[in-house]
């Protein structure tokens, strides 16, 4: 089995920012439960890219099946632990985009709203999410 280099273009993980008015407010899809503020803007800082980052997931989505085939095919554990490193580079790169997206994108827009209203608590939470968010990819 061939995995592709983690070069190249960049893919997404979905987070929610949306609500479930059922839920009474409480987070809903991938990361439920994660503290996450809702933002006021709507265009996210991937978006641009999201063609870009739905092929790469789903290129790493057929390499982590792939990697099961490996599994139920008895396959040389090395050969397995190879695929499975591949696979975290990948999505190490995926992160890393998501992140660059997320500091060009969100924590420069709440700059410039700190700019305007005088408050710097927007930037300030944005620094912290993005803080936080390095620290869950540093686990």
């Amino acid at each position: 089995m061939t995995v592709s280099s983690a070069t190249g273009t960049h893919a997404s993980t979905a987070t929610s920012h949306e609500t479930d008015s059922s839920t009474a407010g409480e987070p809903t899809g991938p990361g439920a439960g994660q503290s996450q503020e809702i933002t006021a803007h709507t265009v996210h800082g991937y978006a641009a890219d999201k063609d870009a980052y739905l092929r790469r997931l789903k290129r790493i989505e057929g390499q982590v099946r792939g990697i099961a085939r490996m599994v139920d095919e008895d396959k040389y554990c090395i050969d397995i632990l190879t695929q499975v490193a591949a696979v975290n580079s990948a999505m190490h790169a995926v992160s890393l985009g998501l992140l660059e997206s997320h500091l060009q994108h969100c924590v420069v827009d709440a700059a410039h709203e700190a700019a305007t209203s005088g408050s710097s608590d927007v930037v300030d939470a944005k620094v912290k999410e993005a803080t936080q968010a390095i620290s869950r990819l540093l686990r």
